[in-house]
């Protein structure tokens, strides 16, 4: 075991057993560059309330900026056998500073450590996330720009054949998912708050102009829209026990893997041969390792599972928080895992999705011959006939027997001779039908959308 931040009041040394139970090294160390950004702030307002010296602080924030520079080059390698990344870096600058290492924890907690360096890590890995999600958004509209512009597609309700659309509306029903995701994220970045001096729940000694000028101090740290989200805490006890800002970036994240899981769905039934919709990109497929002539939807399949592991992460933190009395309990140190593993998730799969989108092809002449099923036009029919003065529920039930009967008659619509089809009523003949009952028309009878023009 290495020295720890605690134990004084305790005779007992910590059971072996219990202390690899209780620490959190081996996940927490990925918030080691937030906890430097911390330390440098709070010596920076030790100096400024007089309780370092200038020198004393130089030194400490010198071996801090050390450690720093092996994050950002990939080389920090964490002591696994320390008890959190608090107390690795507290000895790692022991061993560079020796004895003025001591001062370093004064007046502060890890409480507020530990949920100033989430916060940052919400911060970073949201907009992270929200560029990643912009770039697949892009990819998935300059899928449809040029190839598809014109192409009929078929509609679905109840997983049934409903109406005929334009293939460019079907994939921009999926980009304007993603779009309200962004939204979501930029929402969740501005009102995001990282707050530093709430102590271990009540605050410190040092003063919020100790704070504010140190923060002022660190700006070269990181670009400064991160930096100004820094402030020191309003209400400490409320900072130190909230956890509210990682189940909301969960809740965000557990809704754009739910749009991905869609998507993902889609694909895999549209690709197989039942659909033969579309084609999916081989790099992005596997084989089977009995069946020689399997083209397998891995990639899709995995994005849907994993729908399961983002959604349990938000509901494993929502249950680990509820009825957790005021203030800081060691209930909130597993939040971590939960949140990085739905950052990590998610974040990837944008990254292949964003790759594979751009592979997918149309199998165009398997839709064209779909789009000859003629129960896509029923609505069309009896929309006609509402426009020659029939009464709605009138003209529903006219096309439904039309339908039925064709069925029953095994025979097409378009087939039937101008006085079967007035039967049913007398505005019909094969020249409305042949008009009526087809893809061009059913999309231009549509007033309402919005013309799309995609780029």
């Amino acid at each position: 075991m290495t020295k720890k931040l605690w134990g004084g009041r305790f005779k007992k040394e910590i059971d072996k057993d219990f202390f690899e139970f209780q620490k959190s090294i081996h996940y927490d160390y990925k918030l080691a560059e937030y906890d430097i950004i911390h330390s440098l702030l709070h010596i920076a307002a030790l100096k400024n309330a007089g309780i370092l010296k200038n020198g004393e602080e130089k030194k400490l924030s010198s071996s801090l900026k050390e450690i720093l520079k092996e994050i950002k080059k990939g080389e920090f390698k964490p002591n696994f056998h320390s008890e959190d990344i608090h107390t690795d870096i507290q000895n790692r600058i022991e061993e560079k500073v020796g004895a003025l290492a001591l001062k370093l924890h004064t007046l502060r907690s890890r409480n507020d450590q530990i949920v100033f360096d989430g916060r940052f890590y919400c911060v970073e890995k949201a907009l992270d996330i929200a560029l990643s999600l912009n770039v697949f958004n892009k990819s998935l509209l300059s899928f449809i720009a040029v190839p598809f512009i014109g192409q009929k597609f078929i509609g679905y309700t109840h997983t049934q054949r409903a109406q005929v659309v334009e293939f460019v509306y079907y994939i921009h029903a999926f980009s304007a998912m993603f779009r309200r995701d962004l939204d979501r994220l930029v929402r969740f970045i501005d009102s995001l708050s990282i707050y530093v001096g709430a102590g271990a729940l009540t605050g410190t000694s040092l003063s919020r102009e100790n704070y504010n000028k140190a923060i002022k101090e660190l700006s070269y740290l990181k670009d400064s829209n991160k930096i100004n989200k820094i402030k020191p805490t309003e209400n400490p006890l409320d900072n130190v026990s909230d956890r509210d800002f990682v189940i909301e970036f969960l809740s965000i994240l557990s809704i754009i893997q739910m749009h991905l899981s869609r998507l993902a769905e889609d694909f895999i039934l549209y690709s197989t041969k039942e659909f033969n919709f579309i084609d999916l990109p081989e790099e992005f497929c596997t084989g089977s390792s009995l069946m020689p002539h399997k083209k397998n939807p891995d990639f899709l399949e995995l994005v849907r599972g994993n729908t399961g592991k983002v959604y349990g992460n938000l509901m494993s933190l929502l249950t680990t928080m509820k009825g957790l009395p005021l203030t800081y309990n060691r209930d909130m140190q597993l939040d971590k895992e939960p949140l990085f593993s739905s950052v990590e998730v998610v974040g990837l799969e944008l990254k292949v999705l964003s790759k594979f989108i751009k592979g997918i092809k149309l199998n165009t002449e398997v839709i064209e011959k779909a789009l000859e099923d003629e129960t896509l036009y029923a609505t069309d029919l009896a929309e006609f006939l509402v426009y020659q003065g029939v009464p709605f529920k009138e003209a529903h039930t006219i096309v439904g027997k039309l339908v039925r009967d064709v069925f029953d008659k095994n025979k097409k619509i378009k087939e039937m001779k101008d006085e079967e089809l007035k039967q049913y009523h007398h505005a019909l003949n094969k020249t409305i039908i042949q008009k009526v009952m087809n893809a061009e028309y059913s999309v231009k009878s549509k007033k309402t959308l919005k013309r799309i023009i995609p780029r």
